[in-house]
């Protein structure tokens, strides 16, 4: 199997699953928790506001 080939899929399962827990963890968040994340992620540019 190229190495290549495999690592990519590695990355792209392991991306895929974080991208699970994260969704699951923020699907759990009140709304003020939400909002207090939101904010984090603007001051750290994280999120981009051009898009809503």
């Amino acid at each position: 199997m190229d190495f290549n080939k495999t690592h990519f899929s590695s990355d792209e399962f392991r991306r895929d699953e974080l991208i699970k827990s994260i969704e699951h963890a923020v699907n759990e968040l009140t709304l003020e928790e939400l909002e207090a994340l939101h904010y984090d992620m603007m001051t750290k540019n994280y999120i981009n506001e051009s898009f809503l």
